[in-house]
């Protein structure tokens, strides 16, 4: 995992594996890596009209060769009070993945989330809904 210290961290997906060379097992580690990602995004706060990816809460996501996923987010707020729900949700949209095995979320809380770890797309779907972002 990314160390957690490290304020400038970009939200996973963020202008991640640009320009590297990619070998036959990480291409598919890239790939099941990517199908999770699209997966996490039927996952809500249920306050926010924007998924988790979306909003930048999903700091690291790493795949082992048997298809464990750990998962390193955040939350918008530490006294968040459906952690419980989103962390479940989490879960289960990954496992729903085909490849992968087994799913850990953990809950990090540095660097702090803020708008700014929005993707532009979570940006343009906050201001749809009137916030002011």
């Amino acid at each position: 995992m990314k160390s957690s210290d490290d304020t400038t961290a970009a939200p996973v997906g963020v202008g991640e594996g640009v320009g590297q060379a990619v070998g036959p097992d990480q291409a598919g580690t890239e790939a099941l890596r990517a199908q999770v990602l699209e997966a996490l995004k039927v996952v809500h706060d249920p306050e926010i009209p924007v998924n988790i990816v979306d909003l930048g809460l999903v700091y690291d996501l790493e795949i082992d060769g048997q298809g464990n996923v750990s998962i390193e987010m955040t939350l918008t707020s530490m006294g968040c009070p459906v952690q419980d729900l989103i962390q479940s949700d989490t879960e289960l949209a990954a496992m729903k993945v085909d490849g992968v095995n087994s799913v850990s979320v953990d809950f990090v809380w540095s660097p702090p989330w803020s708008p700014a770890k929005m993707t532009d797309d979570g940006k343009k779907q906050m201001r749809m809904f009137g916030f002011n972002v």
